[in-house]
């Protein structure tokens, strides 16, 4: 029976004089990301998401829905197969102070839409394209 493992994270926006930007992390490989994380016991997977978002990127933010799980499965050293789902939300940032965890990542920053899509395409993990994809086409954005 292979181990399950439930992470969550989100792909966070904000509304910045009129402007909409979306976060996107560095990674300690220093490939662009999102934040997310591990459930903790005890945890909804919402609170992971949350808990984790205001961790590495230091932004309170508020889940308006779902964007996806993606489910997978890969092996551990010690543990063997594990069975991972990783669910992504649509946060919206409510305030916080933007300040990267830098025991976990390198750097977290606010970027266009498309300037975001373009990073994403050129520096970001193949199966997040459709993450941010999905994102986007939420929050009304077209193009790219």
């Amino acid at each position: 029976m292979p181990y399950k493992q439930i992470s969550a994270g989100g792909v966070v926006y904000r509304t910045n004089g009129g402007h909409l930007q979306i976060q996107l992390i560095t990674d300690r490989y220093g490939k662009l990301s999102f934040a997310k994380g591990k459930r903790e016991r005890g945890e909804t997977v919402e609170q992971t998401a949350l808990r984790e978002i205001r961790e590495e990127t230091g932004i309170i933010g508020r889940i308006t829905q779902l964007i996806d799980i993606i489910a997978y499965t890969y092996s551990h050293p010690t543990c063997g197969p594990v069975d991972k789902e990783v669910h992504y939300y649509l946060v919206e940032s409510k305030g916080g102070e933007l300040r990267p965890q830098v025991e976990e990542i390198r750097s977290v920053a606010w970027y266009d839409p498309l300037d975001a899509w373009e990073k994403q395409r050129r520096q970001g993990y193949d199966n997040n394209d459709f993450i941010l994809e999905k994102a986007l086409k939420l929050l009304g954005v077209t193009g790219g």
